[in-house]
């Protein structure tokens, strides 16, 4: 459905305006990642996050600018579905949310938690907020139409496809880039038996 609604945006935004916009709600979204970085008790991270948030909102005019990237702050993404794995707790069954796609029972928990602390989420008045998010689904949605007919091309089956991908990059999140091997029914263990 908002398909046809990204390709428009595409089509009349400059490439400078939608850069911009992506800035903007990254920087908010860095309120987000520095709370879970507490909630991870990645103490170092949450410093360069929230420094990233002071840099951009304040030099970076509102966040429409990354200079924090230059000055050795890298993004990081942190959610709370991905806290909630860090201390265990599984991923459940794999669904996909309308209009925000794919996720998993922990995960979409999880977004309704990031939503109670999301800067834009809580925006008064209501209508605002609403068009904030909506502004916001077209946005994300207009940066996967690449991505998009990409899996498309490459992918014999684009719903297994998109569902392992999406499963294997949560786990590597939840690891830190690091996540156990695999262990398979016929693999020897280590005794040897």
């Amino acid at each position: 459905m908002l398909k046809p609604v990204a390709k428009g945006y595409v089509y009349v935004m400059p490439r400078a305006g939608r850069i911009m916009a992506n800035n903007f709600f990254s920087n908010l979204g860095d309120i987000v990642v520095t709370a879970n970085d507490l909630l991870q008790f990645k103490i170092k991270q949450a410093f360069a996050d929230g420094g990233r948030f002071l840099i951009n909102s304040t030099i970076g005019i509102l966040g429409l600018a990354d200079p924090a990237t230059a000055f050795g702050l890298p993004k990081h993404h942190e959610h709370f579905g991905q806290t909630l794995g860090v201390w265990g707790v599984q991923p459940g069954p794999y669904i996909v949310l309308p209009f925000l796609g794919p996720s998993t029972v922990r995960d979409a928990s999880g977004l309704y938690v990031d939503s109670l602390v999301s800067p834009s989420l809580n925006v008064n008045p209501p209508s605002a907020r609403n068009q904030l998010f909506l502004f916001n689904m077209v946005r994300v949605r207009a940066a996967l139409l690449e991505d998009e007919s990409l899996i498309n091309e490459a992918a014999l089956d684009p719903y297994s496809f998109m569902r392992d991908a999406y499963l294997s990059h949560r786990q590597t999140m939840v690891y830190d880039g690091h996540p156990p091997r695999p262990r398979y029914d016929d693999e020897e263990d280590d005794n040897g038996g």
